[in-house]
């Protein structure tokens, strides 16, 4: 049996049992082991990983450890520079899109109404997520630490929060989305951008009365849905300042 020394920094502990958190701690193996296939199997998605280093050097995914190696692996940096070592983690992608798994339906309805691309199906098993993730380039969002492990994803994001309030806050502070909320911009149902309407393109949708208070709407050009700023509005707009103060506590004094 072979062991190497691994240490775990920041956030990663969040995936440890409580004896191996902010220690170096032994860790048995047998065979030709990579060291994501060890990181993975002490708990550590590889898509929370950014930087490792084995006796002091980055290397990659794919190296294989060797008996009484030291590693060291750390969380995705975003206030140093790591520019001159291996980066395990791909380049972000081009645009912030989003994939919820089963669990985060409400979720998504929070992303949709602050402007994001959020793609959910309350049925959608596992795979479909990981291919959805892959071929469409987005962000797998999820509370299950295995569904990340899966070779096709190669961006995700365990949520630690329960709270579907705080999982808003704690992945618009993971990714720095403060700047990019554009409110009441989707559909909450369908997820598509919305489209400006006149009163009269939706009056058959919206109550006689609200007609005579509002004139400016928006509609879903694939539900037809109809958006106005009614009381619903008025709770969501608590709702974004409430994320908002949360996130951006400088910019809000």
């Amino acid at each position: 049996m072979k062991q190497a020394f691994f240490r775990f920094y920041a956030e990663l502990n969040d995936f440890l049992p409580a004896e191996r958190r902010m220690v170096t701690f032994v860790y048995p193996f047998s065979g030709r082991q990579t060291v994501k296939h060890l990181i993975e199997a002490a708990g550590v998605p590889h898509t929370e990983v950014d930087l490792v280093l084995v006796n002091g050097q980055s290397v990659s995914f794919s190296y294989f450890v060797e008996d009484g190696d030291r590693v060291s692996v750390f969380p995705v940096f975003e206030a140093f520079d790591i520019t001159s070592v291996t980066r395990v983690r791909p380049q972000p992608l081009r645009r912030t899109r989003f994939v919820l798994d089963v669990h985060l339906g409400r979720l998504a309805v929070y992303f949709r109404m602050l402007g994001f691309d959020a793609k959910y199906g309350k049925d959608w098993r596992d795979e479909q997520l990981a291919r959805l993730a892959r071929t469409e380039q987005r962000i797998l969002l999820t509370r299950d630490r295995e569904l990340l492990k899966r070779n096709e994803v190669t961006h995700g994001y365990c949520i630690r929060a329960t709270s579907t309030r705080l999982q808003l806050i704690e992945v618009i502070d993971r990714f720095d989305l403060s700047k990019s909320i554009r409110p009441f911009t989707r559909c909450l149902l369908c997820n598509v951008p919305l489209e400006p309407a006149s009163p009269d393109h939706v009056a058959r949708n919206v109550p006689p009365a609200s007609r005579q208070h509002y004139d400016e709407f928006s509609r879903c050009p694939c539900c037809d849905r109809t958006y106005w700023k009614g009381s619903h509005y008025r709770r969501m707009t608590r709702l974004i300042d409430y994320v908002l103060a949360a996130t951006c506590p400088v910019q809000r004094r």
